[in-house]
């Protein structure tokens, strides 16, 4: 489930609050993280439901198209439908409108990985990947995420808000490990949202990734909250963390500027 829960009991003390309809969202958002098909038993086990409404919700999210019955007839996987509205969020996104032609000249300039991702509280969810000459399956991929607490973007979108809003989302962080050298300890992470405080990005060594640098700027809003962030990745087999960070911070810092100027 997200952070804005659809199950929150909370919801029923709101009148206009549809109960249905989070349901039927929340066997949707039961496909977070799944590697392979998932029974009704399944479903039902994620959502929290039982097996006989999972079942009418599974049977009605078919007939609208959103989900399809694996090859094997042993269990349900999404289906294309998702990726309309994928496409028409991407498309509607007003950050994203502005930030593409200055992410294609960012890619053009710095010849690697260029990347944008959104602000979810936790996480920062990847909205717009433009790929170098090395790359992992996960890496290419639109709506993959990663905890804000540990990644360039998310040090960098952190360091735009206060204190005791960094310390509320830290308590609710999972802080979990991507790679042996990701940082989970809270005070580390608070050195390095500091470090991008002072320094305007943020620099990551092999956090997501094994062999990785990253260097990061926020997006902020008009009121100077962060949006999202704009990444550049390299190899550290071809830079030094130093190096890539001098040669990468200029062009990354128009980048945002051109962003927030559109």
């Amino acid at each position: 489930m997200t952070e804005n829960d659809h199950s929150d009991p909370s919801k029923g003390a709101d009148g206009m609050f549809n109960q249905s309809l989070a349901r039927g969202l929340s066997v949707l958002e039961s496909f977070r993280d799944a590697d392979r098909p998932l029974s009704l038993a399944q479903i039902a086990s994620r959502t929290g439901l039982t097996r006989s409404a999972a079942q009418r919700l599974v049977h009605t999210l078919r007939k609208l198209g959103y989900l399809t019955l694996a090859d094997d007839g042993r269990g349900f996987l999404l289906n294309l439908p998702i990726l309309d509205l994928t496409h028409d969020y991407l498309r509607m996104n007003p950050v994203l409108r502005r930030a593409s032609p200055v992410l294609l000249e960012l890619r053009r300039q710095v010849q690697e990985r260029v990347d944008l991702s959104l602000f979810d509280g936790v996480r920062m969810v990847y909205a717009t990947r433009l790929q170098s000459k090395r790359e992992a399956f996960f890496a290419t991929l639109v709506g993959h995420s990663v905890p804000t607490t540990g990644s360039s973007g998310g040090w960098a979108a952190l360091a735009l808000l206060p204190d005791a809003e960094i310390d509320q989302i830290l308590a609710r962080a999972p802080l979990r490990p991507l790679t042996p050298r990701s940082l989970t300890d809270p005070d580390a992470i608070r050195a390095q949202i500091a470090t991008a405080r002072r320094d305007g990005h943020a620099l990551a060594l092999e956090q997501v990734l094994m062999g990785e640098v990253a260097i990061a700027m926020a997006i902020p809003d008009a009121d100077g909250r962060p949006v999202g962030s704009v990444h550049v990745a390299g190899s550290l087999a071809e830079w030094a963390p130093e190096d890539f960070r001098r040669r990468m911070a200029p062009p990354l810092a128009e980048a945002i500027r051109g962003i927030r100027a559109s």
